[in-house]
């Protein structure tokens, strides 16, 4: 086998003499799509300077060819974790395998050399050393306990930060990428040190809540801890700007699904706070769906700036050094440029330093494909459903049991890629109206809580004419999280809150006896007197002003139920009506349809069935039926619509994704984790334009179209394809 060294000498004799862009030229990251994230394994459990054979072939300059050589636009390098640092620092250890090697120096000179742009990967949570031997900085629990391998803050850790960021910068890197600024993802929760209480005390004029109390007083600690992470993300960016201000700077950012409050980040407010957000995918990690959520939901966090997401190379975690199939990477990578991210590779070497041959093979064959699709990347995005993502919902209904509300949240997105309506994100922290005028269609998935503000602003978008979906129980809790006896959008649904079911095993049914066209529109397949199961919130409505359509049942309950001794895991069969599934209600120029089950809930839960998410797109299809695309594939296909108005181009972005069925798995049966997607999948598509189809073009040769009228039919074989459709 050739060797890797001889492989990059030789692709870079071929290369042309690259220099790095001018000092007024713009920032790297605008002008990238593609890099790698390099950085050892093996300390990521702490070291031990005895394994001097750690890190010992860990070389910044073999790392930046390398890098180079497979099309990389940019590298990220390790810099420091929590327990080294791999340059001669004065605050923290070098790595004892590096010698009198500096490998930050390496990588900027060679990285430089080659115009290729370095950013110092710089681990500043989890900070081993630097906590043994400052101990007062570790954040607190409310026991008055120090949590071990946390940091304050608020705390001089702070200072000590900036101190290592200026000795990074004395490097001439070109910008810092900063993991975490997290306060932990699960218990036990922090802090309660004795800075964090003189701090709280001044702000609250009263002492912190004992703990996780769900009041007042828990309500300042949510918006304390925000602030917490808030203000040292500032200023390690106003340190970075005083020392250079063309230094970029980024944080890992944990403010998307599946992390709430108790990382301490919220999804606006933290994600605003580097020049851009940079998040994390990973099948193994969080799951197919999330790839492409992840980078819609950053997006809509920072309208107006690039996203980074990082993959990684790896099969099932950061640190296991195995290499995934090309065509297992080539679907992540294309799904999240697809969806308007650039995209950082991470490459754990072996626990020497060593860098895998077969990894930058892979490397190499997928950058230069991104490379010869760059024109298809980065135009703007065709959403027809805005999905409304609430931070205080998240918060006060999840509480500590997250999933409780994320369930809605990530099963509406779900049913929108299965059915393949195009959609995007609605925070309500940053929500306006023209943030919900941009979405024909929006999706409020059992957004429990909803604010007068908020509620305001739904009204003027329907009354305008847009068209609202509001799922379970929507509306339902004041902001502290309780039941009220008063939806927040009676006078929108036009429907009265009689009560919440206490089961999630409910049932829908859309009856023969019911004559209306609406029934047999919204009914999954035209099935009617069939019930078919909803897991998930639901409520009973009285209609005000609003036209019933379907039945809402109730699920039977047995003796058994009473003594507690069924499994309420299990749902058990429909029994009674207790009010309508569907409400109807027109609202000045706008229409608002309630389902008063929780299709979205459903669709992400243990008990998905096809007809739930059925019933959620028939709602969007209702309202909004003449949709500028309609689009036809396997539910095994996403599809992601782009448009550039300048050249009258639609772009429709397919992925195919295709990993055969697994085993049972050896623990935590049926949990099984996907397989690597090994072959490229074959199927068919159509399309549909409501006007203007004028001609169509596919990327790939291999791709049949056929074209009549406005109607495309196209069959398919790869993971990515890109048809350009001309309007």
């Amino acid at each position: 086998m050739i060797s890797l060294t001889r492989m990059l000498l030789v692709a870079l004799l071929l290369a042309s003499p690259a220099k790095l862009p001018a000092a007024d030229s713009p920032s790297w990251f605008t002008r990238s799509l593609v890099g790698l994230e390099v950085g050892p394994t093996g300390a990521q459990f702490g070291g031990d300077p005895a394994d001097v054979g750690y890190a010992a072939k860990f070389d910044g300059r073999e790392i930046a060819r390398a890098t180079k050589a497979c099309g990389g636009e940019y590298l990220v390098i390790w810099a420091r974790d929590g327990d080294w640092a791999y340059y001669d620092s004065k605050l923290q250890p070098k790595c004892p395998g590096l010698g009198t090697r500096d490998v930050l120096r390496e990588a900027v000179e060679e990285g430089h050399k080659l115009g290729l742009p370095v950013i110092a990967y710089c681990v500043q949570q989890y900070a081993g050393d630097t906590l043994r031997k400052n101990p007062d900085w570790r954040i607190v629990g409310s026991d008055s306990k120090p949590i071990d391998g946390r940091v304050c803050f608020r705390s001089g850790y702070r200072e000590y930060m900036k101190q290592m960021l200026g000795e990074q910068l004395a490097y001439g890197i070109d910008g810092f990428h900063l993991d975490m600024v997290d306060q932990g993802f699960g218990p036990p929760y922090g802090c309660w040190c004795e800075t964090c209480q003189k701090e709280y005390q001044a702000q609250y004029g009263r002492p912190m809540p004992k703990g996780v109390t769900w009041d007042e007083d828990w309500d300042h600690m949510l918006e304390f801890r925000y602030a917490s992470s808030d203000r040292f993300e500032k200023e390690m960016t106003a340190c970075i700007r005083q020392g250079n201000p063309r230094t970029t700077i980024d944080f890992n950012y944990h403010g998307n699904p599946p992390f709430s409050w108790e990382v301490g980040q919220l999804p606006v407010r933290h994600a605003q706070n580097g020049d851009f957000v940079t998040g994390e995918t990973g099948v193994w990690g969080f799951s197919a769906l999330t790839v492409g959520l992840n980078g819609e939901f950053y997006r809509a966090a920072t309208p107006g700036k690039p996203v980074q997401v990082a993959m990684q190379r790896g099969v099932r975690m950061y640190h296991d050094q195995t290499t995934r199939p090309l065509n297992d990477m080539r679907w992540e990578m294309f799904n999240l440029l697809a969806h308007g991210s650039f995209v950082t590779m991470i490459d754990k070497t072996g626990f020497d330093g060593w860098l895998d041959p077969v990894a930058y093979e892979r490397f190499g064959a997928l950058f230069r494909e991104v490379h010869a699709k760059r024109a298809h990347f980065g135009q703007s995005p065709v959403q027809d459903v805005g999905i409304y993502y609430s931070s205080r919902t998240r918060d006060w209904i999840g509480r500590e049991k997250p999933a409780d509300w994320l369930l809605s949240f990530q099963g509406a997105h779900k049913a929108m890629v299965y059915e393949h309506i195009p959609w995007g994100v609605i925070h309500e922290e940053s929500l306006s109206p023209e943030t919900l005028m941009k979405f024909p269609v929006v999706l409020l998935p059992n957004v429990d809580i909803l604010s007068e503000a908020e509620v305001a602003l739904l009204r003027r978008y329907v009354e305008s004419g847009g068209s609202l979906i509001a799922t379970g129980l929507s509306g339902a809790y004041d902001h502290m999280g309780r039941l009220q006896t008063k939806s927040s959008i009676e006078a929108l649904t036009g429907a009265r809150l009689v009560r919440k079911l206490d089961s999630t095993d409910n049932w829908v049914r859309f009856p023969t006896s019911q004559t209306s066209t609406l029934s047999s529109q919204l009914a999954p397949a035209g099935r009617t007197d069939w019930p078919f199961l909803v897991r998930g919130p639901a409520a009973v409505f009285e209609p005000t002003t609003a036209t019933p359509i379907g039945d809402l049942l109730k699920p039977h309950r047995t003796a058994l139920h009473a003594q507690k001794r069924y499994n309420e895991d299990w749902p058990l069969s429909a029994d009674s009506r207790v009010g309508p599934a569907i409400l109807l209600n027109k609202v000045g120029k706008g229409k608002v349809l309630t389902i008063a089950a929780s299709p979205d809930w459903a669709t992400a839960s243990d008990h998905h069935i096809v007809e739930a998410r059925r019933l959620l797109a028939n709602a969007v299809h209702l309202l909004n039926p003449s949709t500028r695309v309609r689009i036809t594939a396997p539910a095994t296909v996403e599809t992601i619509v782009t448009d550039d108005p300048a050249t009258r181009t639609l772009r429709i972005h397919l992925l195919g994704y295709n990993a055969p069925p697994q085993t049972t798995p050896s623990k935590e049966r049926p949990y099984v984790l996907p397989g690597l997607i090994e072959d490229a999948p074959l199927y068919r598509a159509t399309l549909e334009l409501s006007s203007g189809l004028k001609s169509a073009k596919a990327f790939n040769r291999t791709t049949e179209l056929r074209k009549r009228g406005g109607r495309l039919a196209m069959t398919i074989e790869d993971i990515h394809e890109v048809i350009e459709l001309r309007y």
